[in-house]
């Protein structure tokens, strides 16, 4: 069931989406050739922690770690470790997550490590733009399914296809909430977005 947040539901929700964003902007210096995905985590834990926050995936369904460190091929939901070394032209996709006053923030992003090649950087910008491009249907009016559309026709515009096994999610007091959002879809279905 989709939960219609007050406005102090969304004001603590705000922070906390500003302490992921903070955080994912730290670690950006030191995703560089030879620290591990566990060192990563270990920044990001004591990140989030100094800002009167906690780590949202910590512990979460037995997850260990505080962020997801997906290189290269994986898709989502790397566990950190002291194995895994980044390397020059790797990219690093990290899901972060904080959680503030009981309210819940998460968002990936991925690097490009030195230098990286063409296709690699195409794949990040395409991606990017395809989260601007389903955020343009984020607005009162349209439907859910109108987001997912906008995000199809960007990637497979570029070239890409997206991947149908996880979708997008609300957040809130609980880390996945409705409604989920795919990256795929016909327009025009769905709930339609209120304010």
């Amino acid at each position: 069931m989709i939960s219609i947040k007050s406005e102090r539901e969304i004001e603590l929700m705000r922070i906390a989406g500003s302490i992921v964003g903070d955080t994912h902007k730290y670690l950006q210096k030191y995703i560089k050739p030879g620290i591990t995905t566990a060192e990563l985590d270990e920044l990001a834990y004591n990140y989030i922690i100094s800002r009167n926050a906690t780590p949202s995936f910590k512990g979460y369904e037995g997850f260990p770690g505080t962020i997801c460190a997906s290189i290269n091929e994986e898709v989502v939901h790397g566990i950190p470790s002291r194995d895994r070394i980044i390397q020059e032209g790797d990219i690093v996709s990290v899901d972060v997550g904080s959680t503030y006053k009981g309210y819940v923030s998460d968002a990936a992003r991925t690097y490009g490590v030195g230098e990286i090649s063409k296709e690699a950087q195409h794949l990040i910008d395409a991606t990017r733009e395809s989260f601007f491009k389903g955020l343009e249907f984020c607005k009162v009016g349209y439907r859910l399914s109108d987001i997912s559309h906008a995000i199809q026709k960007s990637a497979e515009g570029e070239g890409f296809s997206v991947i149908r096994d996880f979708v997008g999610h609300g957040v809130g007091q609980q880390m996945h909430e409705d409604p989920q959002i795919p990256n795929y879809g016909r327009r025009g279905r769905g709930p339609r977005l209120a304010s």
